[in-house]
């Protein structure tokens, strides 16, 4: 059987793959041919996110995780001037836009983890 890094490693993987290639298919109008499946792709990226949170980020790893997705999720949310860059712009939008999906509900996780870690080094130290 697959040990919890290992699901969480395959999780990671498979939700950087689909947020990749959902991006892709809906900068190119194509998003339709996910047909019904592509309702549940949010779902489904959230999932994985929640995976991987609980799974995959270490508590040495919680600032790094913390900074680098705060910076994903701003750049998702303005666009970052991505859609400017000719020819694969809309396509590096659709991309990051889904990987902020993918990794907003790890990063709730992993923060409410470093909430917990510090309230209770606070209670162990009065």
């Amino acid at each position: 059987m697959a040990s919890q890094q290992q699901i969480g490693s395959y999780a990671f993987i498979v939700g950087v793959l689909l947020a990749v290639i959902v991006g892709v298919l809906s900068a190119a109008g194509s998003q339709s041919m996910l047909g019904e499946f592509g309702l549940w792709i949010p779902l489904i990226l959230v999932i994985l996110g929640v995976v991987v949170g609980v799974l995959n980020i270490k508590d040495k790893e919680i600032d790094k995780f913390l900074i680098a997705s705060i910076a994903l999720i701003g750049l998702a949310a303005t666009a970052g001037g991505l859609s400017q860059v000719p020819i694969v712009g809309m396509y590096l939008v659709g991309i990051v836009q889904n990987i902020a999906v993918f990794v907003a509900p790890a990063a709730l996780i992993v923060a409410v983890k470093a909430i917990k870690g510090m309230a209770s080094t606070q209670v162990n130290t009065m």
